[in-house]
């Protein structure tokens, strides 16, 4: 079972959050997942049968130790994944709508040219 994934997730529902932001918050909420997922991957391997104590009480407190953990490790930047997938994605994001760049190209160019008294100069 996967936990909800609670870090930064105020960040993608905020309106005023730019996009930027949003690509930060969501690549280290995945790699919290993936974290997560590795770890339950290592956990279900059973390299060694001779637990005295398991039982499914431990397992299920092993498995919230090891979410608290992934999420620890997804802030802290640890593994490097949400780096990675910010670089990969970033230029996507940065860019300005076209339908802006052209207005504000336009606006630019129409205020060089134009002079107070309408002459152009």
């Amino acid at each position: 079972m996967i936990g909800g994934v609670s870090l930064k997730s105020a960040i993608l529902g905020d309106a005023k959050a730019s996009e930027l932001d949003k690509l930060k918050a969501a690549a280290h909420q995945f790699e919290a997942v993936f974290t997560r997922q590795m770890l339950k991957s290592m956990r279900d391997a059973k390299l060694s049968d001779d637990d005295l104590f398991g039982s499914d009480a431990t397992d299920q407190f092993r498995e919230m130790q090891d979410s608290n953990l992934a999420d620890q490790l997804a802030g802290k930047d640890a593994i490097g994944v949400a780096a990675l997938l910010v670089k990969q994605f970033e230029a996507r994001v940065s860019k300005v709508a076209p339908g802006a760049t052209s207005a504000a190209a336009a606006a630019s160019s129409g205020a060089a040219t134009s002079s107070p008294d309408g002459s152009s100069g």
